[in-house]
Order: C-alpha cells, then sequence, then structure tokens
C-alpha cells in the first residue's frame, strides 16, 4: 500500500487559505475525479469547514505529492509556490494513522466533534458512485469509519469535547440575554445547519426559523425543532428576518457572502423600531460558520453586532500553551479537565492500536503472492514427481503401495513448507520488513518477479513504490514544499498534519 494525503486544514493554515480551498460535494468529486490517472490510482477527497485534504494511492511518492498538491493549487487559483508550509502531507504508515485520527475527531477544531464521521461518509460514497475508491481506499475509509464510531462509543471523546456550534454560542446570554426568550434564525439547510438548529433547540432557544433556498429543506429542518422557514429567494425576507433575530447562524456553502453590511445595517435599521436597544437596536450575535464565509467580516464592525468566525473559533478552541494531554483537550472546563486528559488518552490509545492491527494485516498480506506461488511451485514438484513414480512402477504395481507414497511425498511437503510460510506471515505482521521476508523467500526457492522489492524503480526522480504492500513503505509527514524542493522523499519530519 502506498498511501498518501496531502491537504491543507486549521492547524496548518490561516483560514482565509481555506476559504480559497474549500470545496463543495461537487467540487470534491471533480477533483477526486480529475486527479485518478498517472501516478494517482485512486482518491477520495474530504472536503470540511476546518479541512481539504486528498486521500490517494500513488504508484510514485513524488509524482504523486506533485500531482495532487498541484491539483488543490489550481483549484484554488494560486500558485503552489504561493502555499508554503500551509500545504502538508502524511504517507504510508502515518496516512493511515491520519485518517483514522481524522474520523475520530482527534484533529477537528472542536476536540471529539462526530460530525466528521459524516463527512468522511460521504468522501467514501462519492469515491463509491465514481469508481474513484477501489480495492486499497475503499476498504481503507470503512475501516477508518469504524475506528471513529469505537472511539466515540467507548472513550467519552465526543461529551469531552464541544461541537463548533456551542463554542460559538458560549457567552451568548452575555450578547443578547437569556436563550429562552431569544428568537434564533438558522441560514442554510446542510448538516452544519441542522447541528446548529438541534444545539439552539437543545439549548432552549426561545423560537428558531430556518431559511433556505430550497424552501422544502427549510421547512423539513424547522419541523424537526418545532420552528417557522422562510425561503431565501422571497424579496426582503431575509433582511425581515434578521431584524427579528437576536442570534444568527449562517453556513449555507454559498458562494460569496449571504449577509454583507449593508443588509445587516438596513436590518438593524429595521430592528430599532421593533427591538431597541441602547446602541439604536437590541444587540446580536452573528456566527458564521461557513467556508467561504457568509457573513461580510465588515458587518461585525456595526455597533451592537457581535459577529463570530471560524477565525474567532479556533482562538476560542486552541490549546493551552502548557499542561500535557488535558490542555491539549482545550474545550472543557478547569473542573472537566482530567476527564478529558483520559478520554484523549483511551482515544488515542484506540486509534494507535487500530493503526497496528490494520497494518498487521496488510503487512500479512503483502506476503501471500509469495506464499502462493512458493506452494505452487510444491505442487508442481510433488505432481512430477508422483507421475515419475508411477512410469517407474509400471501399470502392475500394487494401488495401496502407490497411494501410499503419493501420500508420503504430499506429506513431506506440506511439512518442509507449512514452518516457513506461516513463520513469514507472522514476520510480516510483527514487524515492517516483510517485504524482506518475502523477497528471501523468492530468491531461495527462485519463485521469479522481484528479488529486492526494495530496489525501486526510480521514474522521473520519485520512487516507484509496490502497490498495496503497507511494509515496504517509507513513512513520514511533512511540508510538500520541502518535498518539492528537495525533489526527494519524505524526510522532512514535521508533525502539523
Amino acid at each position: 500500500m502506498s498511501l498518501l494525503v496531502v491537504g491543507l486544514s486549521h492547524r496548518t493554515a490561516p483560514i482565509a487559505l481555506l476559504e480559497r480551498a474549500a470545496l463543495d460535494a461537487d467540487g470534491a468529486r471533480e477533483l477526486a475525479r480529475e486527479l485518478c490517472g498517472g501516478a494517482v490510482e485512486e482518491a477520495a477527497v474530504l472536503a470540511t469547514c476546518n479541512r481539504v485534504e486528498v486521500y490517494a494511492e500513488v504508484s510514485a511518492f513524488h509524482t504523486g505529492v506533485q500531482d495532487l498538491s498541484g491539483a488543490l493549487a489550481r483549484r484554488m487559483g494560486m500558485p503552489l509556490s504561493d502555499l508554503g508550509d500551509s500545504l502538508v502531507f502524511a504517507f504510508g504508515d502515518r496516512a493511515v494513522e491520519h485518517l483514522f485520527s481524522v474520523a475520530s475527531g482527534l484533529q477537528s477544531m472542536a476536540l471529539g466533534e462526530s460530525q466528521v464521521l459524516g463527512q468522511v461518509r460521504a468522501a467514501l460514497r462519492r469515491g463509491q458512485e465514481d469508481g474513484t475508491v477501489g480495492r486499497v481506499l475503499d476498504p481503507l475509509v470503512q475501516r477508518a469509519l469504524r475506528v471513529g464510531k469505537r472511539v466515540h462509543s467507548e472513550t467519552g471523546l465526543d461529551r469531552a469535547g464541544r461541537s463548533l456550534v456551542e463554542a460559538a454560542l458560549e457567552g451568548a446570554e452575555d450578547v443578547v440575554g437569556p436563550l429562552a426568550q431569544a428568537r434564533a434564525l438558522v441560514i442554510g439547510a446542510g448538516s452544519m445547519s441542522a447541528l446548529a438548529a438541534t444545539t439552539l433547540h437543545r439549548l432552549g432557544a426561545g423560537s428558531i426559523a430556518v431559511a433556505n433556498r430550497t424552501p422544502a429543506r427549510a421547512e423539513r429542518l424547522a419541523g424537526a425543532v418545532g420552528g417557522t422557514w422562510l425561503g431565501l429567494e422571497e424579496p426582503g425576507a431575509l433582511r425581515a428576518a434578521l431584524a427579528d433575530a437576536d442570534v444568527v447562524v449562517s453556513c449555507t456553502g454559498a458562494v460569496g457572502a449571504v449577509v454583507d453590511a449593508e443588509l445587516l445595517s438596513a436590518a438593524r435599521g429595521d430592528r430599532a423600531a421593533t427591538r431597541p436597544g441602547p446602541l439604536g437596536a437590541a444587540p446580536q450575535l452573528v456566527v458564521d460558520l461557513a467556508l467561504p464565509h457568509d457573513v461580510d467580516p465588515a458587518a461585525g464592525e456595526l455597533p451592537g453586532v457581535e459577529l463570530v468566525g471560524l477565525d474567532a473559533l479556533r482562538r476560542r478552541l486552541a490549546p493551552a500553551p502548557e499542561g500535557g494531554d488535558a490542555a491539549a483537550a482545550g474545550h472543557a472546563a478547569p473542573s472537566g479537565l482530567a476527564g478529558v486528559a483520559v478520554s484523549l488518552r483511551a482515544a488515542r490509545a484506540v486509534v494507535a492500536g487500530e493503526v497496528s492491527g490494520y497494518l498487521s494485516e496488510q503487512r500479512a498480506a503483502s506476503v501471500a503472492p509469495t506464499v502462493a506461488a512458493l506452494r505452487s511451485l510444491a505442487r508442481e514438484v510433488v505432481e512430477g514427481e508422483v507421475a515419475r513414480l508411477r512410469g517407474r512402477l509400471g501399470p502392475d504395481a500394487d494401488p495401496r503401495v502407490v497411494a501410499e507414497a503419493e501420500l508420503a511425498v504430499h506429506r513431506v511437503t506440506e511439512k518442509l513448507l507449512h514452518t516457513p510460510t506461516v513463520r513469514v506471515k507472522a514476520l510480516a505482521a510483527d514487524g515492517a520488513h516483510g517485504d524482506g521476508y518475502a523477497a528471501a523467500l523468492r530468491a531461495l526457492f527462485d519463485l521469479g518477479g522481484p528479488a529486492d522489492p526494495a530496489a525501486d524503480a526510480l521514474d522521473g526522480g520519485s520512487v516507484a513504490l509496490p502497490v498495496a504492500t503497507a511494509a515496504t513503505a517509507t513513512t513520514g509527514v511533512g511540508s510538500v514544499a520541502d518535498v518539492l524542493r528537495a525533489g526527494a522523499g519524505p524526510a522532512h519530519e514535521r508533525s502539523e498534519l
């Protein structure tokens, strides 16, 4: 297996750059289709509100990095050189570890959030429908989904962390007063908007309205939370809804601002007549969870408007500078830090165990062709010797004697093969040198094929790696810029991805 992931996230890139990279479902699908071919044999694109990553099975590391990073840069409409160290990679074993960690919520802006499981599942479904994932990525991503579910069911990590919506609404009552008396407006009806609506409902918001360009979807989401709905195509409807709302949460996935400063300013003018406040109109909390942003940043400068965007949330959810695992969680009140630390360690242990188990299975599977070839050779030898024996004994030989002789030859062969074949599988599963053991068997028994899988052919300065052989993959993480500058394999260790 030669798994490569290239991408950028809230850990490596500023929000402005993530906005340039943002992809909707159609964009993610088009990118995966575009990539397949050449060095990229399979591809799946994970696009969330705080990361865009391409997972690919590649036949050549350096060419794969170039293809994946170049495609992302083109989608962003900027030179690859301008991405600097924001674009990073993980390869081989480390790519598996990264995928399992992402699916478990360990790499999310809001530690432990479970929404990423749905996003990973959507990436897999797109790849299955389009044929861009196959014998490597399909089972791998399905395994990642099972790992994520296990982390959430066994460790309590999702209870330790908070969703982006909960983090954004923290302190809402300081801005708009008691939530039980507040009127909320959710703009959009996708998965994040649904999370926002249900969170507001759970927190006891006085009323919830849902606005969306597709009225049927708005109506469906509003019905789930006992709210009202409106279509964004109705003239003046959004302005009226903004004027009425105390809390606004927007996440539409639209291109361009849905709420610009002029619109919100006009809505606040209307609001001053019905909901007066010390600054002309009663204060409003506006939460922008979209990438690229839905709300014009200038709207946050209006008097009485508290704007919370992804950049502010990243700072709010940033790990504390000291304190080990507990501080790394950064998502709980001081009294709960010990519990967060326990959940975090448990989640990491689950991921580590699952990664180890998966890689062991892959290493054992990598020597299976060699074992099959050895047994095939043994069968040919046995059949040849039995045929020779029959010829020497002649047609008058006692059938029982011939049968016993054949059985004896088969038994001897099986006993001779049993230990080396079982041992090579065990050695491959336990260590990172399964390819070496397989190569030794091929050389000793003259089985043909590559005598030394480590002696990979060079292709344009890149190492051509054996496909689906995890044990032979040189692993690492690092900056794409470093790789492209060096023109070599992943020798620069970093830990941001």
